[in-house]
């Protein structure tokens, strides 16, 4: 399994820098890590290390390749628990990160719902839930399974740090080859969920990972918040069981995966060689 690196390394920079950044510390693969529907302007003007999904992909490729790191993933994070609007990324921002990831190539698109943020979403039942999240992926995760690409579900909010609510969600769909999950070692614990228990439950359909450990200060935020964003720790230096995850996925389908963490190289490379240890 590749060891990566999210595109964030350093603040208010544009991807180019930042992959400067992670081939100077020595990695060879990172994800697309922001997207947005559209223009962006601090994209514009080097602000932000955002990939447009209106832009040409083999212009990212050619990018990427000038520093020699692989595009591993393609993120478009979404708002699916939220009513249908424009102006949030849903699924016709999903359906454009599938077209651009396949273009040039890239295996996965990572998704998620995340925590509900109208009052009309925090109202809604389980199954409600589990119904809109499904009926948004239906037509993205079709249209995936005709381009060669899988959607990948990341735990970052009720629905997808659950084993249950992914479980159901999956069901709801036909448990197509299509859709699969990006395990977040963070989100899933900080959700309330052992990583190591939805890794042995996933397994088969696991194909991308977020590495991230948390600190003892953050036990008594679990089970009462969706995902973190990122860690300032190496892995390795917290309260999760990283090497139980790295054991229950031996043997899968995962050709790469992405440090989720922001801080100097020293803590990014000991986080590397971590993982290493653990065989991955």
């Amino acid at each position: 399994m590749k060891i990566g690196v999210f595109l964030l390394i350093e603040a208010f920079q544009s991807v180019e820098r930042q992959l400067q950044c992670a081939k100077e510390m020595g990695f060879d693969c990172a994800d697309i890590t922001d997207t947005n529907s559209g223009g962006s302007m601090l994209g514009s003007a080097g602000f932000s290390p955002t990939v447009s999904l209106d832009e040409n992909p083999f212009e990212v490729k050619r990018l990427f390749a000038r520093y020699g790191i692989q595009p591993t993933t393609v993120c478009a994070h979404a708002m699916l628990l939220e009513p249908s609007n424009p102006g949030l990324m849903g699924t016709s921002e999903i359906m454009k990160a599938v077209k651009f990831a396949a273009a040039i190539g890239i295996k996965d698109v990572v998704t998620t719902e995340t925590d509900p943020r109208s009052e009309w979403a925090e109202k809604l039942s389980y199954d409600q839930r589990i119904f809109i999240v499904a009926e948004k992926l239906y037509t993205p995760v079709k249209m995936a399974a005709d381009y060669g690409v899988r959607i990948l579900l990341e735990p970052h909010g009720p629905v997808s740090d659950s084993i249950q609510g992914l479980k159901d969600v999956f069901a709801m769909l036909g448990n197509p080859a299509s859709l699969g999950v990006n395990l977040d070692t963070g989100n899933s614990w900080l959700g309330g969920t052992d990583p190591v228990e939805m890794a042995r439950v996933f397994k088969d359909k696991i194909h991308h990972v977020h590495w991230k450990d948390l600190g003892a200060e953050w036990i008594p935020k679990r089970g009462t918040q969706f995902g973190c964003g990122f860690s300032d720790i190496a892995i390795g230096d917290g309260v999760i069981d990283i090497k139980g995850v790295c054991a229950a996925l031996k043997g899968a389908d995962i050709d790469s995966s992405t440090l989720e963490i922001v801080g100097s190289a020293e803590i990014l490379k000991k986080s590397k060689k971590f993982l290493e240890s653990c065989g991955v």
